[in-house]
């Protein structure tokens, strides 16, 4: 290129001054007529050539390439159908076309195969556009492809992109959609759930179920399972949000799974399926202590229940039982007459726990009534016997109706001398005794904590439960066992409270008596046998709690469906323990044969997921706002590639145009003067001497 420019040794001002005077006095000469007046603006006009120093002045320009962005969505979604197949024959094609036209540069982004966040939070395809043109000039971007199935999560409407400057909107945006126009699908989504409900009652949780191509309020089947049991069936209507009550059945996780019924055309049957937990809370447990006598350690029971805020204990002791008979006349006496009555049959389902504390039958309460306790606890209710010298007399609360639920038999002998308690090898793997505080030392053998003595101990023979803890000649003291629905712990002493006091060291006498309470009422954390999965570092972390010292595998369901069987290591205490990597969120079944646990992994509901029906509605409209186009590649093939000028149509109904802006850059300027110097001295002499010539003629 080739320019004309001049560089003034004055300021173009004063030039133009010079230029006006040297005219005037030319034209006044010529005017009168003067001798060489023409001949004296030759020298006039060199020097004014001189003093503006014109110039030639050559560009070298180099043409810029324009930027062509091509985003590939990688996301979950696109494993759909044919999504993937059509996507990568897409991006061949495009590929070898747009490397095909020299003045392009051709940037491809993929985006979507390596989500940490498990889909929650969707398909971002614009903020990988974004960031692949952040270095882009608005003058260089020829336009976007997008190779997607239109479910994109970040897409703004056109009016606020423009408001944002979205830099992509600068050039055309095509939309290649890699679904199909007949796809439909079911889905299930938590709208609203409480994180905390209390045990017994329901807690309301707000569901909507969908379908795609069903009518509105089409009834659609859905399943409920709680921790993996029985299924409960009930039905939803389509595209309406509903209340469901899920019952609330014990303390702890409550974990709901929640599936509607897939048909067998639907796209995907990932996002049939969602999960629930809620945390189940007591509200105001009930205890009944019963204490057959006053003692020194009837305060442990009645201090450790009276912490609990969330406890209301009825306690009674026996101060006078009905075989002391001293001549007193009874309306001299000041006692409470047991409500025997009122206890164990109008309200003995109320109580969540009963307590019998050095409890001696003795005609207090009759045979019938211990039949409704006995009955109570096969039903599900909760039995602890702290047991003293009179379960050994005459075997009281062993009889009938009770012997058929006590975990072990006495034998009518009593130990009275000191005995260090130590568990048993069942007790160091179940969760009620399995890591009490207490370390080994000089004064015991090895291996058994260093805990305080007790005192007394009643002998039991015959043992239908799990001996935790072991006493005097390794005789059972603590018994757990589960009696049909129910459960039962016997103590065989009534000495524990001596931990309490210090004595000979103490021991962890209300962890103990909180570990035994708990599992009673059935706390999950404490139970013996139980299957349980976390996210753990990226992977699912299977822990399983056995009494058994068998290591058993579990098979793993991931949300394709495909299974995998690990085997969890033995880590000590009664847990078994293994590291499974995954990779796809979702629900993830677990089985051992006998007990089934669900872990979610990811979002419960992820955006990703949740809504896979191939659409162009998200992203069309900023098609059509920039002139992109919007092609479905189920229809054809992959449309052809333009190159259209600025402010023309950019796509046709088998091609799409990315703009030719046709940008240079300058690469290097030559600069020629035009009045050298010789030059210009020559002529301002040769026109001096002739103007003199002249006059002298």
């Amino acid at each position: 290129m080739t320019g004309l420019t001049f560089s003034p040794l004055i300021p173009i001002a004063l030039l133009l001054a010079l230029c006006a005077v040297a005219v005037a006095l030319i034209a006044y000469g010529i005017w009168h007529r003067a001798k060489g007046a023409l001949l004296r603006a030759l020298p006039v006009l060199a020097l004014i050539i001189a003093i503006a120093d014109p110039q030639l002045i050559r560009e070298n320009q180099t043409p810029i390439k324009d930027v062509a962005v091509i985003v590939v969505d990688e996301s979950a979604s696109q494993k759909l159908g044919k999504r993937e197949e059509r996507t990568e024959q897409a991006l061949e094609k495009l590929t070898a076309d747009l490397g095909s036209i020299d003045d392009l540069e051709v940037r491809t982004v993929r985006t979507g195969r390596n989500d940490t966040t498990g889909g929650a939070g969707g398909t971002r395809l614009f903020d990988a556009l974004s960031s692949a043109i952040s270095d882009v000039p608005a003058q260089r971007l020829a336009g976007s492809i997008l190779i997607t199935d239109g479910q994109v999560h970040d897409a703004l409407p056109p009016e606020r992109a423009a408001q944002n400057h979205a830099s992509y909107m600068n050039a055309p945006i095509h939309l290649l959609v890699t679904g199909e126009h007949k796809e439909f699908d079911r889905r299930i989504r938590i709208e609203n759930a409480p994180d905390f409900g209390l045990v017994g009652k329901p807690a309301m949780v707000r569901l909507r179920a969908e379908d795609t191509q069903a009518a509105a309020g089409t009834q659609i089947p859905v399943t409920i399972k709680r921790n993996g049991g029985a299924p409960q069936q009930m039905t939803l209507p389509a595209g309406k949000t509903m209340d469901v009550p899920l019952q609330i059945e014990s303390s702890g996780a409550n974990v709901f799974e929640i599936e509607i019924a897939a048909d067998p055309a639907e796209i995907s049957t990932a996002n049939n399926k969602t999960l629930v937990s809620i945390n189940g809370i007591r509200d105001r447990m009930r205890v009944l202590l019963v204490s057959g006598e006053p003692h020194v350690g009837e305060r442990a029971w009645r201090n450790l229940l009276k912490s609990d805020p969330n406890i209301d204990l009825v306690h009674f002791t026996i101060l006078r039982p009905l075989s002391k008979d001293d001549g007193t006349p009874l309306n001299e006496l000041a006692l409470i007459a047991f409500p025997i009555r009122e206890l164990f049959e109008e309200q003995l389902k109320q109580f969540d726990l009963i307590i019998f504390d050095r409890y001696a039958q003795k005609g207090l309460v009759p045979i019938q009534y211990m039949t409704n306790v006995a009955n109570y606890v096969r039903n599900g209710g909760a039995l602890m016997l702290s047991a003293g010298p009179e379960y050994a007399q005459s075997f009281e609360m062993f009889g009938e109706p009770m012997q058929g639920v006590l975990p072990a038999t006495p034998t009518g002998r009593v130990f009275d001398g000191a005995f260090r308690p130590h568990l048993s090898d069942v007790g160091e793997r179940h969760p009620v005794t399995a890591g009490l505080t207490g370390a080994t030392d000089s004064r015991v053998k090895a291996g058994d904590p260093s805990w305080g003595r007790w005192l007394r101990q009643v002998q039991v023979g015959k043992v239908t439960g799990a001996p935790v803890l072991l006493g005097q000649d390794k005789d059972p003291l603590l018994v757990l066992n589960r009696v049909d629905k129910g459960r039962v712990a016997l103590l065989a002493s009534d000495t524990a409270w001596l931990w309490g006091k210090g004595f000979d060291g103490g021991g962890p006498q209300t962890e103990l008596l909180r570990r035994v309470a708990h599992w009673l009422m059935k706390e999950p954390e404490l139970e013996e046998e139980s299957l349980t999965a976390d996210v753990h570092d990226g992977g699912l972390q299977i822990t399983r709690h056995s009494l058994s010292t068998q290591e058993i595998p579990v098979t793993v369901k991931a949300p394709n469906g495909t299974e995998q069987t690990v085997t969890p290591k033995a880590a000590g205490k009664g847990a078994f323990t293994s590291q499974l990597e995954i990779t796809d969120p979702g629900l993830y079944t677990l089985s051992d044969g006998k007990i089934t646990a669900i872990a979610a992994v990811g979002t419960p509901n992820p955006l990703e997921s949740y809504d896979v029906v191939a659409t162009d509605a998200k992203v069309g409209p900023l098609a059509e706002a920039t002139g992109g186009g919007v092609f479905w590649l189920e229809d054809g093939a992959v449309p052809t590639i333009r190159r259209v000028a600025p402010g023309r149509v950019s796509h046709g109904s088998t091609w799409m145009g990315l703009k030719a802006n046709k940008q240079i850059a300058v690469t290097g300027v030559t600069q020629t003067p035009l009045s050298p110097v010789a030059l210009i001295l020559l002529l301002i002499m040769a026109g001096a001497m002739l103007a003199w010539w002249r006059e002298g003629k």
